[in-house]
């Protein structure tokens, strides 16, 4: 059994740290491949070494004094270094370092270093093979991922390694220069790494026990999500779940290799494991739920419009036009709602309006912002009648007013629009009769 374990900020941010990850390696030897994230947060009011390093880039870029914000990041390391007790000197890579930063060689450059001094470091704890991300990853020219390149030349540079670690979130493009992913990418570079090897599991370690069914912040003691399809991630990823990035689960996906969310902090607690598929019946009738703000809701009435042809398409194509995409949009016989980011709709609100007036011809265009959208998904909802009763019946005993429901047609979702302020009235009241009513 291969597996590929990432680790993120939160667990390598400190010696002690460092040391609860051997730990967990060195208690399974299928634990072959380790991808690190840069050193995060030891406490509430710490920096990220990868914000530092953004910081530090900005000052040097600018040709300004720069030097002690390049000593609290060479701190950061030698700190760790020092407290585990390493022969290890990074001076020669920081020189680099430094040069490249005076050099300007760009914020993707600088952002990426924290991952690469933190993997030098953690292989030179564990006693790993340290391969640089940005000679198995690869970009094409146009900043995008390039698969077809990546995987063949990481496959054939693991095969005789046994032990390796290989830093997240950054590759590099065709002429050299360094690419990241965007932020929280090092949970795609551990997908990219357990599809090259075709290993049995994907460990993604973290500081929480597993997706939780919702919002820590807006429900306490929420329930862990055991089990989970991938697609009932991506729907729960794509509305605001943010445990892992959301562009991790592709690779993977491919190749039916599981995922296992796992605390470095209570290494013993089970996780959530996502899944291709499976047959194990879910605990509550729901998965997860989900739910972001910021949208707002373009109505357009027209008479007859369900038998004018093309009507829908000249409506959306004033919005692709100018660069807005929507999330739904829900219609009836006479109107159609679109539904789309707010802050990216106002830049070109009065031009997308007239476009839509002058190619359309509606009646009327209203208008309403500020509208949160709350996704509640689960497999069992397909087995299950009544759901989407029960959610009416919850936000009405919440006094919570809907403004629009969308149902997917694989029936693993049900998204409801409400105002910003009953946000997370509504998040609640769905927890309660799904979950609390349950236990």
């Amino acid at each position: 059994m291969i597996k590929v374990v990432k680790f993120g900020g939160s667990s390598l941010a400190s010696a002690e740290q460092f040391k609860k990850v051997s730990a967990i390696i060195n208690a399974d030897e299928s634990r072959r491949y380790v991808v690190p994230s840069a050193p995060g947060k030891r406490f509430s009011a710490d920096t990220k070494v990868t914000d530092m390093l953004y910081e530090c880039y900005s000052v040097a870029a600018k040709g300004k004094d720069y030097k002690p914000l390049l000593d609290n990041i060479k701190k950061r390391y030698y700190d760790i270094i020092e407290e585990l007790g390493l022969d290890l000197s990074l001076e020669k890579e920081f020189d680099t370092i430094e040069t490249s930063f005076v050099g300007r060689a760009g914020r993707d450059y600088a952002a990426s270093r924290g991952e690469y001094l933190n993997g030098i470091v953690l292989a030179n704890y564990l006693g790993f093979t340290f391969i640089d991300a940005a000679e198995v990853i690869f970009f094409d020219d146009n900043g995008n991922f390039d698969m077809e390149k990546t995987d063949p030349v990481l496959k054939q540079r693991l095969a005789n390694i046994d032990n390796a670690v290989i830093p997240g979130f950054y590759g590099s493009m065709p002429n050299d220069t360094i690419k990241t992913f965007s932020r929280g990418g090092s949970d795609i570079t551990g997908s990219i790494v357990a599809r090259a090897i075709d290993a049995d599991l994907y460990e993604n370690w973290t500081d929480v026990s597993g997706f939780l069914i919702a919002d820590p912040r807006i429900i306490k003691d929420s329930k862990v999500i055991t089990t989970i399809t991938y697609k009932e991630l991506r729907e729960l990823s794509y509305m605001g779940a943010s445990v892992l990035h959301e562009d991790a689960i592709f690779p993977v996906r491919a190749k039916g290799i599981p995922i296992n969310i796992k605390n470095t902090n209570i290494p013993e607690d089970p996780g959530t494991l996502i899944v291709e598929s499976t047959s194990i019946k879910p605990e509550f009738t729901i998965t997860g739920i989900a739910g972001t703000r910021g949208f707002a809701a373009v109505t357009i009435e027209k008479e007859m419009m369900n038998s004018e042809l093309g009507f829908g398409r000249k409506v959306l194509e004033e919005f692709e036009k100018y660069g807005v995409s929507f999330e739904h949009m829900p219609s009836g016989i006479d109107t159609m709602s679109v539904l789309v980011n707010q802050a990216d709709f106002a830049k070109k609100e009065q031009e997308i309006l007239a476009g839509i007036h002058r190619n359309a011809h509606p009646d009327s265009i209203d208008i309403e912002t500020d509208i949160a959208l709350i996704a509640v998904v689960g497999r069992g909802m397909k087995a299950t009648r009544g759901t989407a009763g029960r959610i009416f019946s919850a936000l009405a005993h919440a006094r919570v007013n809907v403004k629009m429901i969308d149902q997917g047609s694989s029936e693993l979702n049900v998204i409801v629009g409400v105002n910003e302020i009953d946000f997370e009235k509504a998040v609640k009241a769905i927890y309660d009769i799904f979950v609390t009513t349950k236990l």
